[in-house]
């Protein structure tokens, strides 16, 4: 199977669960085939390049609605992180996940695409999954894959950058070359790895349990006892962005009315 398969692939957004629930991208023979393929200027069917910033980033053209939570959670099987392999109670205690990040994806080309390209990509479950706060905002954050992969489902994770990349005409740079095809060098699979849920959070000690953050929001995360929570005590819990379903939301101010606090 030769990469430009991979174009297909994409085009006809081939996910699929597998009898277990497990979300799979169908990308094992293409990515087999075309490891160690590299030319000068590209890498199975990617552009490399440096990573080139053509016009400013502003996250608000990358939003995306909360509600695609649930469908992330329907095509995995249940609340879970491939990161981590943790399994939450409820989606409040995970953040939405872009596998190739949002600030990564305009330097690598989409800083040159319509507000509607961004959108779109912003929202594609291709590159979406979940994780845990801390993991999301602390470690992974805004980096590429040669800077930052997740411990558990590497193989699928590389996988999954390259079809993202792929299907928006993204670069990758040098650096991302080297640390992909380490990986994929390894690989037997590209399937998500779900593991039995065994522990059902991940929070920091220092976090209101779920239970008291329902229950009382002002409780759990307003620290000066004012009536109100600010942006500065959403991001020390550990909770920002706050979105208009999340119980803190009411308690905050959303200045330009998007949903969206402290983003």
């Amino acid at each position: 199977m030769l990469v430009t398969e991979l174009i297909q692939v994409l085009n006809n957004q081939s996910l699929s669960l597998n009898s277990s629930g497990v979300f799979r991208l169908c990308l094992c023979l293409v990515l087999s085939s075309a490891v160690g393929r590299v030319s000068a200027d590209t890498w199975q069917g990617l552009n490399v390049e440096p990573e080139n910033r053509c016009s400013p980033y502003h996250s608000k053209d990358y939003a995306y609605p909360q509600a695609v939570e649930p469908e992330i959670i329907g095509l995995i099987g249940k609340i879970y992180s491939p990161y981590t392999g943790r399994c939450y109670a409820s989606r409040y205690e995970t953040d939405i996940e872009h596998i190739v990040a949002r600030s990564e994806a305009h330097d690598s080309g989409l800083c040159a695409a319509s507000l509607a390209v961004r959108k779109k990509f912003a929202s594609d479950l291709l590159n979406l999954t979940l994780a845990s706060p801390y993991v999301n905002r602390n470690q992974k954050s805004h980096y590429d894959a040669a800077e930052w992969v997740p411990d558990l489902n590497q193989c699928w994770f590389a996988g999954r950058v390259i079809a993202v990349k792929r299907k928006y005409g993204l670069s990758v740079d040098r650096h991302e070359v080297a640390a992909l095809q380490a990986i994929l060098s390894r690989c037997d699979s590209f399937e998500m790895i779900v593991l039995k849920c065994s522990g059902m959070t991940e929070l920091a000690p220092t976090q209101p349990t779920l239970q008291q953050s329902i229950s009382d929001p002002l409780a759990a995360w307003d620290d000066n006892k004012n009536g109100r929570i600010t942006c500065k005590e959403a991001l020390r819990h550990g909770i920002a962005p706050v979105y208009r379903d999340h119980p803190a939301y009411p308690f905050m101010r959303d200045a330009d009315g998007d949903g969206v606090v402290c983003e």
